[in-house]
């Protein structure tokens, strides 16, 4: 007997678009309307061991977050790298991935199976597991999430609509930066009149940029030089510290939560960012910093680094790494679900996709 519940595949236009933060955001609504929920990741690009063990910590996170029990979790199925890629071009057997995608949707017991879609529309196409063949094999309904770069993304979600056809019941706009909410706001009401519901508007949040030292720290293979017990320390915006000291300090009164990077014998510059709102201080060119610098980074409880690299690489590794770290905090979860709370219309996504909600006693 086939299974009943209803099939939800969040995709989107682009990778780091927010496809889990949707998820992690939904999550709390749903359970307190009385549905039980499972979660799948069928198709994951993993090119390299590190980016598979991002992935599976990804998975493991949000199954723990939503508290699904094993069976609620549906492992990815394909890892799209070179190999698998090669092995599919050569002719090599194939593996039936629709069919094991089939029978975990028929088999799993929920009101709701959220399914979290790969980077884009078409990745996975070579295996029959784009975002479009998903939605047909599990017989689901699509919800988009598209990051907000400019009014462009009207184009994005057209040819989406156009793509997916009826599969599409809806998208989300999401990280608009607050300097362009007035003009985002156009976006809702043109989409709508060309069918595609708008569920959630959600502006731009820096937390949820936010990285930590920790994370940056690993990225850059740094050396921790002081408060290695601050490294959970969240950065939101990168400065480099390459100006006279007058104007770095009035630059840096105009940031908060700040990673500077400068050269280790810029002693007046590394003061003047621990003096303001620094999360992180970058030291390169493998120089110590003066004993001065180190006793009052320690005092202000703020991690010093020190890299073997160049300004520019350094400056490239870190802004690189800002709104691409997995979601795996749960001060950004709080502030995700806080979001969609505000900015999402859930009532009107089940409506869309026909759930009828339990009646659940007072």
């Amino acid at each position: 007997m086939a299974n009943s519940a209803h099939k939800l595949l969040i995709g989107s236009t682009e990778a780091y678009s927010g496809k889990s933060a949707t998820i992690l955001g939904l999550a709390p609504y749903l359970k307190e309307k009385g549905l039980s929920i499972a979660y799948s990741k069928p198709v994951v690009t993993s090119s390299d061991r590190d980016k598979k063990q991002i992935v599976e910590d990804d998975i493991k996170f949000i199954g723990q977050t939503l508290e699904l029990t094993p069976e609620k979790i549906g492992l990815p199925i394909l890892h799209l790298n070179n190999k698998t890629i090669s092995n599919r071009l050569s002719g090599e057997t194939a593996t039936e991935y629709s069919q094991s995608l089939q029978e975990y949707a028929q088999q799993t017991t929920a009101d709701l199976i959220l399914f979290e879609g790969p980077d884009n529309l078409w990745e996975g196409s070579l295996f029959g597991l784009s975002v479009g063949q998903m939605a047909e094999i599990i017989d689901g309904s699509i919800l988009l999430v598209c990051r907000y770069h400019s009014l462009l993304c009207v184009d994005s979600l057209l040819a989406a609509k156009q793509y997916l056809g009826d599969r599409l019941i809806g998208a989300i706009v999401n990280d608009i930066p607050l300097k362009d909410l007035q003009s985002a706001n156009k976006i809702k009401p043109y989409l709508e009149k060309q069918g595609i519901s708008i569920f959630g508007m959600i502006p731009r949040n820096d937390l949820l940029r936010s990285v930590s030292v920790r994370e940056i720290a690993k990225k850059l293979d740094a050396k921790v030089l002081c408060r290695e017990d601050r490294l959970d320390l969240m950065a939101e915006s990168l400065t480099i510290g390459a100006m006279n000291v007058n104007s770095a300090l009035k630059y840096f009164r105009q940031r908060k939560n700040m990673v500077v990077v400068t050269g280790g014998d810029r002693t007046e510059l590394q003061m003047a960012a621990l003096e303001t709102s620094t999360q992180c201080l970058i030291l390169t060119g493998q120089l110590p910093p003066q004993p001065l610098i180190l006793s009052r980074a320690i005092d202000l409880e703020i991690p010093i680094l020190s890299v073997n690299l160049d300004t520019l690489t350094t400056v490239e590794i870190v802004d690189n790494t800002f709104g691409k770290v997995p979601l795996q905090e749960p001060i950004k979860v709080n502030c995700i679900q806080n979001l969609m709370k505000q900015h999402f219309d859930c009532d009107r996504l089940l409506d869309k996709l026909a759930i009828e909600t339990p009646v659940i006693a007072k």
